[in-house]
């Protein structure tokens, strides 16, 4: 009989296991191994391409684990390549050519920009910039109008079967599929004895509170998350320092607590 997985962690990539600004993960390097001597499972959820997860993955040695691409819109299996088809990214695209220009004109997509616009954007590299543009699933971009035209832009959207969240940086269009979704999904194929999630923006949300454990990594760039659902009990925590070296310590904190290191 195959003994069950004692831990399957969720984590967001920018922001939260790689720094907001220069990529590095390398300070999660110490939980990263410690969770490999257990026998952990480490799912990527980001809002990231499969060609960015894939190099990402490969680096942190985490190609044994699936890894939830775009915001959720889609999965990258344990060991696979992308496979680069793109026919929901095509049909995002499609839709928003036909949403009203007043409201159009106020968001600037990725399928927008040139590389050198996304380089600006995120500081990528030229090189990661274009595989930041390779999607198959969902468009993020910038928004410039108001709040009210926000809004409007995104009713009319849904009217066409399309949804937003918002990250840290952008705010993503999909077909409506979640980092939630994917993580049931995911915990079910896997039946692990603790699931923990890790994330920094909006769009974590509801994966940090999908899990048995979850943390909130802080965010100087942006206003805190609201308060949790299962944050005044202790099931939901947040830390005080930011990005790879906070999920390095949280996590190492987790593992002790549930008599896993």
């Amino acid at each position: 009989m195959t003994a069950q997985l004692p831990l399957l962690v969720f984590s967001d990539l920018d922001g939260t296991l790689i720094d907001h600004h220069s990529y590095d993960w390398s300070p999660a390097a110490p939980a990263l191994a410690a969770l490999k001597s257990i026998g952990a499972g480490v799912v990527l959820a980001s809002s990231k391409t499969a060609v960015e997860i894939d190099l990402l993955r490969r680096e942190m040695g985490l190609q044994d684990w699936p890894a939830i691409v775009e915001n959720g819109a889609g999965v990258l299996a344990a060991h696979a390549a992308p496979q680069g088809e793109a026919a929901q990214y095509d049909a995002l695209r499609l839709a928003l050519t036909r949403v009203s220009p007043s409201l159009r004109q106020h968001f600037t997509g990725f399928g927008d920009m040139t590389p050198q616009d996304v380089c600006d954007a995120t500081g990528l590299t030229r090189e990661g910039a274009m595989l930041a543009q390779t999607r198959a699933f969902s468009e993020p971009g910038l928004w410039h109008g108001t709040e009210v035209e926000k809004t409007a832009f995104l009713a009319e959207l849904a009217t066409k079967g399309i949804f937003a969240q918002q990250g840290g940086r952008f705010l993503t269009l999909s077909l409506g599929a979640t980092k939630a979704d994917q993580v049931a999904a995911l915990t079910q194929q896997f039946q692990p004895k603790t699931t923990v999630a890790l994330g920094d923006a909006p769009n974590d949300i509801k994966m940090i509170e999908a899990c048995d454990w979850g943390v909130v990594i802080a965010n100087p760039t942006r206003p805190p998350l609201p308060p949790l659902a299962g944050e005044a009990e202790g099931r939901v925590t947040r830390t005080q320092e930011p990005g790879p070296a906070a999920w390095n310590s949280v996590m190492l904190e987790t593992l002790a607590r549930l008599n896993l290191n």
